[in-house]
């Protein structure tokens, strides 16, 4: 989407030239002119969750409405694949629809007289796919939402939570790249609201989908997005990464929303931790740590393999009686070191690092060292919103 605009009223060309002229929405209303969404621009990556945040009256509805073509610009672009849809005719916009977009609606959109199975086949019927495929089809996204089994049953048999499985369902048959998700999750139970957040998440790790999710819900929001806009008054006030979000915000609206934002829930480990000062080579032997302890002051080490992959630490007691004893290797006074995966949320660091005096180090699927989170940085982190990792990096060996 770029520089888009959507003006309701009379002359809605003319409400854009004021509002660019640096008239407000307040004074094109004062004319009976509404100013639903102003001057809106973002890109939306492949196989990442984009969540628009705002409060009602925000504009994020209308801005949906204008992706999947429901409400043209009245300036501006809209681009899916490329393509501009508010340029395209009614032929087109159909076959965006059918081929390129799936959407799920918050209030489900199920067909009462249908099965689940026939509601979850929809969107391929509309497309003309065979009742053989599309029934096959139909089946795979119902067992991919945990509803294998329930094909047969009518969409009054179903909970809420299933009936919006069954939305998402349909969405996933249609095969289509991109997942428009409009309040999706606002109309269940916290609980409930909380199953389906971690499914959409799974869903899309396994699947890849591009999704744009709209929710008034921040919390949900940071749960979800790769990347967050933030609305307000029909203007998008800040785009970022939730961690950027809550570091960094970009006016006294944002700051104000996110401050209550349980950011142990939020931060990862990723986000907080620094370079180790100094790590030594596991081909090294107890001599070159002692020196190095005694260079840097500190009584432990990381020992890392060949790639960084991490090995364990070594402690300045052991090291010293190694030397003492004329130990050539680190075999045998090389220790565990508890270690976490960099995605790891504040809140489940927390208990590793009560249970340990050293640092947690933080290492990626291939236990690779990518950082540390000394006990202080941790502590930081929870109390002082401004607070970044900062440091340099030694790598002996």
């Amino acid at each position: 989407m770029r520089d888009a605009y959507k003006v309701f009223g009379r002359r809605p060309e003319r409400g854009v030239e004021r509002l660019k002229a640096g008239e407000t929405r307040d004074d094109l209303r004062e004319d009976g002119i509404t100013a639903a969404v102003i001057d809106a621009s973002f890109d939306v990556s492949d196989s990442e969750i984009f969540v628009v945040m705002g409060l009602s009256g925000s504009g994020k509805s209308t801005l949906i409405r204008m992706v999947n073509g429901l409400l043209e610009p009245t300036a501006g672009s809209v681009k899916i694949a490329g393509e501009d849809i508010a340029r395209m005719g009614a032929a087109g916009l159909r076959k965006v629809r059918r081929e390129k977009v799936s959407m799920v609606f918050q209030n489900f959109a199920l067909l009462p007289h249908r099965t689940v199975g026939q509601n979850a086949a929809y969107a391929l019927e509309v497309q003309g796919v065979n009742r053989s495929e599309r029934e096959r089809r139909a089946e795979e996204a119902l067992r991919m939402v945990g509803l294998d089994g329930w094909g047969g049953q009518r969409p009054d048999q179903l909970s809420g939570g299933m009936r919006q499985r069954v939305g998402l369902a349909r969405a996933l048959a249609a095969g289509s790249d991109v997942m428009l998700m409009d309040e999706a999750f606002s109309a269940l139970d916290p609980l409930i609201r909380r199953e389906m957040q971690d499914q959409l998440i799974e869903l899309q790790h396994q699947l890849g989908k591009t999704v744009l999710f709209i929710t008034h819900d921040l919390n949900e929001a940071m749960r979800l997005g790769d990347h967050i806009a933030m609305m307000r008054d029909g203007r998008i006030v800040q785009i970022g990464t939730s961690e950027q979000i809550l570091n960094d915000p970009a006016t006294d609206y944002v700051a104000q929303f996110v401050q209550d934002v349980d950011r142990t829930r939020v931060l990862s480990a990723e986000s907080i931790m620094e370079p180790p000062a100094v790590t030594l080579g596991a081909e090294q032997g107890p001599r070159s740590a002692h020196r190095l302890m005694r260079e840097r002051q500190t009584t432990t080490l990381l020992v890392v393999a060949h790639g960084r992959r991490l090995v364990g630490l070594v402690t300045e007691t052991d090291v010293a009686e190694a030397v003492r004893s004329g130990t050539q290797s680190l075999d045998g006074i090389i220790r565990p070191v508890p270690a976490v995966a960099a995605e790891t949320p504040l809140v489940d660091l927390m208990t590793a690092a009560a249970e340990s005096p050293m640092a947690l180090a933080v290492v990626d699927d291939e236990q690779r060292l990518q950082g540390v989170i000394p006990r202080v940085t941790l502590l930081n982190a929870l109390a002082d919103p401004t607070s970044t990792a900062t440091g340099s990096m030694e790598v002996i060996g």
